[in-house]
């Protein structure tokens, strides 16, 4: 058990430090533009396909290797935090990020686009995970569950409004300004992060580099990240899936052979014997499925069934945001007097806020639906970013570098996993009329509601390890 070695206090006043708070400052705006543009691009594909005259087949790698190579280098960031400093490496990726945000912009034909993508998801892929390292780190076990809450808005809330802002931007300045905006928030990032964040202090040692292991995991993640998003369109039963998802699968699983047997590897799975620390992290990986594999269907509802355009899809989306944004004020608050036990409330929000939604049709009103909306939105604040704290809290400060990207990956392919199962569900069973449209909706979204009343289980073995651990002190 590591729960006895866990972090000292930075602060043992209640909240966040003053350094904390500039550290917050920062790292958000990076989050913002690293997560924004994981969605915002979607609704432009359409536009992106008439600007290039090509195929939409082509344009989908615009998104696709955005994902992939952020899957790529996300196992890289513990090690490359403990070599070059936390701080330098968040700079050095936000600047790699601005630089390949005017390339995509100023991009002539697709490939050089498609190109510039892949330096942003490098860019996007560390900064993420260094971000929330950084945070971490400077509010300490006392504020830790603030900064996660202060980490996880981006997370929760780019999904619901990226469409609203890719819609806008596409009315009214053109496909370039989707990429083009980041230029002003990253120069600004650039310059509040050399001035807020603090020095990095090179206690921990970065060791050898795990070569052997981080190509194995990089390319299994590649591989399973790949497969699970051409699954939505071709079907799990497509060799174009089944390949790389297999190939990725046995990647992954020679990757924990290794890891277990060499002393230094890029990701240190010994984590996960620290019961507490596992139940979170595969409460962090439910949740990902759950909540941003669901979070496909509402907007394709509305586009499909309502004939809504992007912006009106994006408005419409909104009361789930503001629920979340709710939730993000009241976890803190629920998380400093009860604990893990705020997941096990978001899970159960979460299961009663999906049951409307299996009783959806094509006239549904839309203030019953934006009511459900903001419950739902509840239920994704109280539990994402909870999980992902009790998961941190658990360890020595030594081990937060190894356990950033972990729980990154967990929750990236967790979402993508459910992504891929829900659209597949839909795609099964979507006829033409618009009434049998609704009922395709409404039977996926039983489909959640399965996986939701899943997903609250570990979050309550989470609470049962807690509380051993605690009586065992």
């Amino acid at each position: 058990m590591t729960t006895s070695n866990a972090a000292p206090d930075v602060d043992e006043r209640p909240g966040l430090s003053p350094q904390a708070r500039r550290a917050v400052i920062v790292v958000l705006l990076g989050a913002v533009l690293a997560f924004l543009d994981a969605t915002v691009v979607n609704v432009a594909l359409n536009s992106l396909v008439g600007a290039f005259d090509t195929g939409l087949d082509t344009v989908q790698w615009i998104v696709t290797v955005y994902l992939l190579t952020q899957a790529a280098v996300l196992p890289a960031t513990g090690w490359a935090a403990r070599r070059i400093g936390a701080k330098r490496l968040y700079i050095g990726a936000l600047l790699l990020f601005t630089i390949a945000s005017v390339a995509c912009g100023l991009a002539g034909n697709v490939w050089v686009l498609i190109a510039a993508r892949v330096v942003q998801g490098v860019g996007g892929g560390l900064m993420i995970p260094a971000g929330q390292l950084i945070l971490v780190r400077t509010a300490g076990r006392r504020g830790m569950a603030r900064a996660m809450v202060a980490a996880g808005i981006p997370m929760v809330l780019t999904p619901i409004i990226g469409p609203t802002i890719g819609g806008l931007l596409l009315e009214y300045a053109g496909w370039q300004w989707i990429f083009l905006i980041n230029a002003p928030i990253g120069i600004l990032g650039l310059v509040l992060a050399v001035r807020l964040l603090p020095a990095d202090t090179f206690e921990e040692q970065a060791g050898p580099f795990d070569v052997r292991g981080l190509t194995l995991i990089s390319m299994g993640l590649v591989g399973v990240t790949y497969g699970l998003a051409q699954a939505g369109s071709r079907g799990i039963g497509d060799p174009v899936v089944i390949v790389p998802l297999i190939g990725g699968a046995l990647l992954v699983a020679i990757f924990v052979w290794h890891a277990l047997r060499v002393a230094a590897p890029i990701l240190d799975l010994r984590l996960y014997a620290d019961r507490v620390y596992s139940s979170a992290a595969l409460a962090t990986f439910t949740f990902g499925a759950v909540t941003f594999g669901a979070m496909v269907l509402l907007p394709l509802y509305f586009q499909i069934v309502r004939h809504q355009d992007a912006a009106h899809t994006g408005l419409l989306l909104a009361p789930q945001g503001v629920g979340a944004a709710i939730a993000m004020v009241l976890s803190t608050k629920l998380y400093e007097r009860v604990g893990s036990l705020t997941c096990v409330l978001g899970g159960v929000v979460g299961i009663v806020a999906t049951v409307p939604f299996m009783l959806i049709t094509a006239d549904t009103s839309y203030w019953l639906l934006a009511a459900a909306m903001v419950v739902r939105g509840l239920g994704i604040g109280l539990a994402v970013m909870p999980a992902m704290t009790a998961a941190m809290k658990t360890l020595r400060p030594d081990q937060l570098a190894d356990a950033t990207p972990q729980l990154n990956i967990m929750q990236r392919v967790g979402g993508s996993m459910g992504t891929a199962a829900f659209v597949m569900v839909l795609q099964r069973r979507l006829p033409t009329a618009d009434h049998a449209q609704s009922a395709a909706f409404a039977t996926t979204f039983a489909w959640v509601l399965a996986a939701a009343v899943l997903a609250a289980l570990p979050t309550i073995a989470m609470v049962l390890f807690e509380r051993s651990a605690r009586a065992t002190q």
